[in-house]
């Protein structure tokens, strides 16, 4: 996994500043390719966080329960400001979170009902 993903089992407690620091928006995928490269089976995303944001990509190990035609379209959550990334080749430039089961399947994290690009998440 890459480092970004790795989960300590301690508990880490921040402050309310610190997470008014961490950009997280909603954001809808445009485009799915395969990171041919990736040691891990991965897919490259580009994702549109709206206005302020734009659209920006990740190579994101989610391909266990997902593949192209199951994600363009669909809305999804993303850290938007961590610096970028070299990945397998790809240049990634948002973390698209999801829920890490104890195989290390990514289930997505996404609004329950259509929402705006770039909307905050809280």
């Amino acid at each position: 996994m890459p480092p970004f993903l790795f989960i300590e089992k301690e508990i880490m407690e921040i402050t309310y500043d610190d997470f008014k620091k961490v950009q997280i928006k909603v954001g809808t995928i445009l485009e799915v390719k395969k990171n041919e490269k990736a040691r891990k089976p991965s897919l490259v995303v580009k994702v549109d966080f709206g206005k302020e944001i734009g659209v920006k990509q990740s190579s994101a190990q989610i391909t266990h329960y997902y593949n192209a035609e199951s994600l363009v379209g669909k809305q999804v959550i993303g850290v938007c400001n961590f610096p970028t990334k070299n990945i397998a080749g790809v240049v990634s430039e948002v973390l698209v979170l999801g829920a890490i089961e104890k195989d290390g399947k990514v289930v997505l994290v996404h609004p329950s009902q259509k929402t705006d690009n770039g909307l905050d998440i809280a």
